[in-house]
């Protein structure tokens, strides 16, 4: 069976030309997202990033397995086909681990490859582009030795996949994403005035020398779709540099040469939709995503707070969602603290607001899940005047019948539209 992202790239597939990946570990902008595709029957991918997910649990406590369990657990719930969705490992390498020497901090890269391969996992970001320990940390890695790392590491995947098929012969595939020019997951950490796109030349340069490195070590090369460059597109806490056409024409062109290959675009996250569509139609065929979705989350709950403050009379019976965020993030920093500068009250506004969304760190705990929990309770059904007030884009599906007037559906569909602006850009007829 052909992997679904060879298919889409070859043209085999009607109606879409491109994929977006979802990059969250969030159960609502993942359940929302599998909603979407199962709405419009599209191919979605859906991935876990190093850190979040990893053999000693990751930041989320979850194992490969664990997190592949949680994505079938979603999908069967919304129904979703099992061949609709792809599972991804994201960033899939050295990155948490950068304190170790090169020895230590590959055997854990290829343990992290392999039990996301035998999860299940078929799109793997095998992303070798950070220092270790003992590299030279004031020079900026060697693209020759980020390839070698990577082909072993490619090498992993198809080693695992063997195993993986003597127990399920139908297992498909993997395929690789690749390059050295990878922007660090959740957007940049400090302000930037401007972004330049990778130069072409730069790009044939890296491509090369991977399909050399690759080729050495009898990595299969023919498993890689994609390659990771820096297309002019980045957002931080408080700035988003939109995409140009212009300003990555020779990049772009210079994919003729690395046929069939197309782009793999990071931190493509409050693109414009005209922005997305312009990066798929240039060759950017992957469109990563995952802060975006959590800020849209975030905002839904506000929204929603608003509305049960109207709903619900007895300040004592409210859910208090925003204070609960904030009293979590003030009793442990760590998640936030190194990403917001600036005076007490711009950084008190970008705890909640800021692009890099870091509040998404605590959402799952438990008082602030205790809290929307009691948020979806209290907004039940909430009268069309306040959706038509806090969720415009909502009212007209409210109104026709095709949507909810709980909460919870309207978080949903809220959320939902970005999976608009991305599967348009994707050429998906919605």
């Amino acid at each position: 069976m052909m992997h679904p992202l060879k298919a889409i790239f070859s043209g085999q597939v009607q109606g879409q030309s491109g994929i977006f990946s979802v990059c969250t570990a969030n159960p609502l902008a993942l359940r929302s997202a599998m909603l979407h595709a199962k709405r419009h029957n599209y191919y979605i991918a859906i991935e876990a990033t190093a850190n979040q997910v990893n053999q000693f649990g990751g930041y989320t406590g979850m194992k490969p397995k664990d997190y592949a369990a949680l994505i079938e657990a979603i999908r069967r719930q919304v129904g979703l086909s099992k061949e609709q969705l792809v599972l991804g490992g994201d960033h899939l390498g050295p990155l948490t681990w950068q304190d170790l020497p090169e020895k230590e901090a590959m055997e854990n890269s290829k343990a992290l490859v392999w039990d996301f391969t035998l999860a299940g996992f078929t799109k793997i970001h095998l992303d070798t582009s950070m220092r270790v320990a003992d590299d030279d940390q004031n020079a900026p890695l060697d693209v020759q030795i980020c390839a070698r790392r990577g082909a072993v590491l490619a090498n992993c995947v198809k080693e695992a996949y063997e195993t993986l098929k003597k127990d399920n012969p139908a297992a498909v595939r993997p395929v690789l994403v690749i390059g050295s020019e990878v922007p660090i997951p959740g957007g940049s950490q400090e302000h930037e005035d401007s972004i330049t796109p990778t130069a072409p030349e730069e790009f044939l340069r890296q491509y090369r020398i991977f399909k050399e490195e690759f080729e050495k070590a009898k990595a299969p090369f023919e498993d890689v779709v994609a390659f990771v460059v820096q297309a002019g597109v980045e957002f931080g806490d408080d700035f988003v540099f939109q995409y140009s056409s212009e300003n990555a024409a020779a990049l772009c062109a210079a994919l003729k040469e690395a046929e069939p290959l197309v782009f793999e675009g990071h931190s493509t996250d409050y693109q414009q939709e005209q922005s997305l569509k312009n990066m798929v139609r240039d060759g950017i065929g992957v469109l990563k995503v995952g802060p975006a979705l959590t800020f849209a989350l975030r905002e839904s709950l506000f929204l929603l707070e608003e509305c049960e403050s109207i709903i619900v009379k007895d300040p004592a019976q409210h859910s208090a969602v925003k204070a609960s965020i904030l009293k979590e993030m003030d009793a442990d920093d760590k998640y936030w603290k190194k990403y917001y500068q600036g005076t007490k009250d711009e950084v008190e506004f970008k705890k909640l607001y800021s692009y890099s969304d870091r509040c998404r760190y605590y959402l799952p705990v438990s008082s602030v899940a205790s809290s929307i929990d009691r948020l979806l309770e209290n907004t039940e059904n909430v009268p069309v005047a306040l959706i038509s007030q806090y969720f415009p884009r909502q009212y007209e599906k409210v109104v026709r019948g095709d949507l909810g007037q709980d909460g919870l559906s309207l978080i949903l569909d809220r959320i939902g539209d970005w999976y608009d602006i991305y599967a348009a850009a994707c050429g998906i007829l919605l």
